[in-house]
């Protein structure tokens, strides 16, 4: 199977799209959880089910507008889900090192079911419903590890970005899948208004666990393990220079075998860093829970840069639309809450595609550092203009305060949405990569619950104020990442692992920086492109050469 493209002369496959968009159905699970259950607390079968109503003779004679959720019990079945994810990502991180990448996910999609199963058989016991919840969250928080370490440990570091950052773009895709269905759902009689929400959510995680199957295991983890030829297959078919027949217990092609020893060059330079990162790392035995938190190789460092970031992505304010967003929109005004929730979930999700781009060309640093600001421009306007008016009187502030909402999710989707996730995969030394991913990882799922339970209490208390607290965490995190951030775009993994141990490099520096043999960033990325053009135009030249003698051979 020949290159599907190259990307500065450098052979990348068709495989690595697979890789991305297969294991990214692990961020669609998250989306879709996450966008649900905003829409599923105001259908009225669920409220007849499960809020706080009038006593009637029978559930169908309850009248549903006397029914309401107490701010303790929406807050637990929305935030409950977030202890399931705090403690799924913790095990997640020795469940992907023991099994394999792959094969985690898989037990983790197992998980999900079960967790899907209690929610689809509660009747009007809410606390059922709200179990379900956590164990769905359990799978959901394990996946929210394995993915990103599985793409940016497999992807080709020249498209890492655009890899890691398809799992946020996935996690937007589900949120607007779910706001799609709860809109046509909520037609239904019945419980199917939300067990049908429930219910489809079974077939993403069925895709995740058979098509993952059929993508290669992380070379980084059949390295770690003696597996060498593993790996370099692994390495061959995302730069799609060898067969991927072999999958189906077939043969390569002999055509397939003479691309795979025209590159085995760029493969065995590959393999060699990630062995003596290995060998590096093994004088230090396996890493261990406490090695996340030694200060030797910056790896404390590393460790709270990580959990910081994880935090602050939640503190930017995203969930506080994404889990109230259907209650924020009446509260405001409007007529029909799930068509603008959609509204809502179609921009988040569009303009993730901009992220992508954003994440692939313009670095990390810059993007997080304006995407703060950007962010926290709009929600002071948000929390002024719902403090200074009644939004439910004052028309014409209440749709600002939607514009201005709009406004803030086109940043969010476009900075600290993928880049959160990106430098989660990239940032940590292969050792305790695992186990700080979960560290990192498990700080965006306590502030997730915090954020999901709380939120009822503190509106309750200050209203629209609430958009002056979230502005104020974005200018905090814009400052963290100029101060602490080091820049890690278009290095491979070891590579930066090498940057961040450069006593020379600073944050603010660290565009620059390259390893041993260039001048400079810049000056790495033009000899690599020029080395790697030159000899994709020599397999060019000779696949032509070839062509001509055969074409002469069948002349004759």
């Amino acid at each position: 199977m020949a290159p599907l493209t190259y990307f500065n002369g450098t052979p990348i496959g068709l495989t690595a799209v697979f890789v991305a968009l297969v294991s990214s159905m692990g961020g669609f699970m998250f989306g879709y959880d996450t966008g649900q259950i905003s829409d599923i607390l105001v259908m009225d079968d669920f409220k007849r089910r499960f809020a706080e109503c009038a006593p009637a003779a029978s559930l169908e004679l309850i009248d549903v507008s006397t029914c309401e959720f107490s701010t303790v019990r929406s807050g637990c079945i929305v935030a409950f889900m977030s202890i399931g994810t705090l403690i799924g990502c913790l095990c997640g991180a020795p469940l992907a090192d023991a099994l394999g990448r792959r094969y985690a996910m898989v037990v983790d999609c197992l998980v999900f079911f079960v967790g899907d199963i209690i929610q689809i058989t509660s009747t009007t016991h809410w606390v059922q419903y709200a179990i379900g919840r956590i164990i769905t969250g359990l799978g959901i928080g394990a996946l929210s590890t394995a993915v990103p370490m599985y793409q940016a440990e497999t992807s080709p570091s020249q498209i890492r970005g655009l890899v890691n950052g398809m799992y946020q773009f996935f996690v937007t895709f589900g949120i607007l899948m779910a706001y799609c269905i709860a809109i046509g759902s909520r037609e239904l009689e019945n419980s199917g208004q939300w067990r049908l929400v429930n219910g489809l959510g079974f077939t993403w995680p069925t895709i995740l666990a058979i098509f993952i199957q059929t993508m290669p295991e992380s070379p980084r983890w059949l390295a770690a393990r003696g597996r060498d030829e593993e790996a370099r297959r692994a390495i061959a078919r995302v730069r799609g220079v060898t067969g991927s027949s072999s999958i189906f217990g077939k043969k390569s092609s002999k055509a397939e075998d003479e691309l795979k020893a025209r590159w085995d060059g760029l493969i065995d330079r590959e393999l060699d860093e990630m062995h003596n990162t290995i060998k590096y790392e093994s004088q230090s035995a396996n890493g261990t829970w406490l090695d996340c938190f030694k200060p030797k190789d910056k790896v404390l460092y590393r460790t709270l840069l990580g959990m910081s970031i994880q935090t602050f992505q939640q503190l930017t304010g995203a969930n506080y639309f994404f889990y109230y967003g259907a209650t924020i929109f009446a509260s405001v005004g409007l007529s029909d809450s799930f068509i603008t929730q959609i509204i809502f979930g179609a921009v988040n999700f569009f303009c993730t595609f901009f992220g992508l781009y954003v994440m692939q060309k313009c670095g990390r640093r810059w993007p997080l550092i304006l995407g703060g600001l950007w962010q926290s421009a709009w929600l002071f306007v948000y929390g002024a203009l719902g403090t200074a008016h009644d939004p439910t009187e004052d028309k014409v502030s209440g749709k600002i305060m939607i514009l201005a909402s709009c406004l803030f999710i086109f940043g969010y989707a476009t900075t600290w949405a993928p880049g959160a996730w990106v430098i989660v995969g990239e940032t940590f030394p292969m050792r305790t990569r695992a186990r700080q991913s979960a560290l990192a990882t498990a700080s965006n799922w306590l502030w997730n619950f915090l954020l999901g339970f709380f939120t009822p209490f503190i509106t309750k208390s200050i209203h629209f104020r609430y958009g002056f607290v979230f502005a104020a965490c974005n200018l905090v995190g814009s400052l963290i990442i100029y101060f602490f951030l080091y820049e890690s775009a278009g290095l491979t993994l070891e590579a930066v692992d090498q940057m961040y141990n450069d006593p020379n490099c600073r944050p603010w520096t660290s565009g620059k920086w390259a390893p041993p043999g260039y001048k400079d960033r810049a000056d790495m990325m033009a000899k690599l492109k020029t080395e790697n053009t030159k000899e994709h135009v020599e397999h060019l030249d000779s696949d032509s050469v070839h062509d001509e003698k055969v074409a002469a051979e069948q002349r004759t």
